[in-house]
């Protein structure tokens, strides 16, 4: 019964949206890929909102509920069929009575199973299409065949581009590349290591009073170009981020200098890599909203590059949905975790993988410690640490790995600023 009430939802929000969009006939902005959907499209909105009227999707709201939520721009309704019936109520009135609604609508859009991207381009013809990154192991496997089907499934959205669409796409990859080839639209490259239209340069962690503060790099386009820094948060993905940014306001006018001006106070949502102040005067990198291989490895990167720490400790929780390619994924992420950390503490039945990984290249078992949740982890965690050590913490979301970072972060009164998941319905 609960499955066919969620079908009549879907329905009836997904008939408003599309009649949303053929009366107000918007901009429409896509995202997608295996790493980054978030982070791009909130650059994205960043760099477009100072110029026009321009909606994002909310969170991370990319499935075929929360794309039409963000069209009609409502919230969740979460489990309550009360809410859900408000937001029928309320979606026809915004069909009805548009008002002054978004020039351009950046949506970001995402798959679970086979057949999830068909049903959003059934109704959704995106304007621009950007495509992030589609790795050797992608996150949501699980529920395919094979990784080159979860990649073709991304596909369908770049097939669903306009005519007279533009295509942006991560020039690094050599899956989007591949991609790129076979567009006829027109095309707009960014990315870090090889040359392309939006090249990011020069990224490094900065320092302040001797720890990590943030990252800087620089985005360079034909002649152009601009510093970038990003305050509190750390990692080569924001170079790929904001040149992703830059490459679609391109599209609509704006300057690589107007870029910098806009994303110069941009904050990084909560648990992508950010820097937390932590007890005993330690440094916190809460990276807890998700977790995929490529996006673990980058992490573990990103703590090995560090300078002036006295130690490295990785909280390493189960990356989900992986499907056959858990076991390996989890003992080759646990062999870099080896490379990368002093000390690796682990949590959930899967995330034993990386304690086997790490012992096998030769850490030492004193050095790994493994627990079943993250409550628990936390507060050992909490009596381990010293003054001077950074502590990544990084885990798919089920594992709720948000309260380790809770159990040693210095300002636990800011933990629903500062943290993932602290709503009602994730408190509950």
């Amino acid at each position: 019964m609960k499955d066919i009430l969620k079908s009549i939802v879907i329905a009836i929000i997904t008939w408003e949206a599309r009649l949303l969009l053929l009366r107000t006939k918007p901009t429409i902005i896509a995202v997608t890929g295996n790493v980054g959907k978030t982070s791009v499209k909130d650059a994205i909105y960043e760099v477009l909102k100072g110029t026009l009227h321009t909606r994002k999707s909310e969170k991370s709201f990319n499935s075929e509920i929360g794309v039409p939520l963000s069209v009609l721009g409502l919230e969740s309704g979460w489990n309550n069929p009360l809410l859900w019936l408000k937001n029928i109520v309320e979606g026809l009135f915004i069909v009805v009575h548009p008002g002054k609604y978004p020039k351009v609508l950046v949506l970001e859009m995402g798959v679970d199973r086979p057949g999830d991207m068909d049903a959003l381009t059934k109704w959704i013809r995106p304007h621009v299409v950007v495509l992030t990154r589609l790795p050797d192991v992608p996150v949501h496997v699980e529920f395919f065949d094979s990784p080159e089907e979860v990649v073709r499934e991304k596909v369908k959205l770049v097939k669903a581009l306009r005519q007279e669409g533009t295509f942006v796409f991560n020039n690094d990859d050599e899956k989007v590349r591949s991609v790129a080839k076979d567009i006829f639209q027109q095309s707009v490259g960014y990315s870090r290591y090889s040359p392309s239209d939006f090249t990011a340069t020069n990224d490094a962690t900065f320092y302040e009073n001797g720890r990590a503060a943030g990252t800087e790099f620089t985005i360079t386009h034909e002649k152009e170009s601009a510093h970038m820094q990003i305050i509190g948060s750390l990692g080569v993905q924001h170079a790929y981020t904001y040149a992703a940014a830059a490459a679609v306001g391109s599209i609509f006018g704006v300057t690589l200098e107007m870029v910098s001006a806009a994303l110069r106070g941009h904050v990084p949502p909560p648990g992508r890599m950010k820097l937390l102040p932590g007890l005993k005067e330690t440094l916190i990198i809460d990276d807890t909203y998700n977790a995929s291989p490529a996006a673990l490895e980058r992490s573990l990167m990103t703590l090995k590059e560090l300078t002036g720490v006295k130690r490295k400790i990785a909280v390493l929780g189960d990356m989900m949905e992986l499907g056959q390619y858990s076991i390996q994924e989890h003992e080759r992420l646990g062999a870099l975790a080896h490379d990368c950390a002093t000390l690796l503490m682990t949590i959930g039945v899967r995330a034993r993988g990386y304690a086997k990984g790490a012992l096998e290249h030769g850490m030492s078992e004193k050095k790994i410690l493994q627990y079943d949740d993250a409550a628990t982890a936390g507060k050992e965690l909490q009596a381990l640490i010293k003054p001077g050590d950074v502590i990544l913490v990084k885990a798919s979301q089920s594992i709720r790995a948000e309260r380790v970072v809770e159990e040693i972060m210095a300002e636990p009164e800011r933990v629903e600023e500062l943290l993932v998941r602290q709503g009602s319905f994730w408190k509950e």
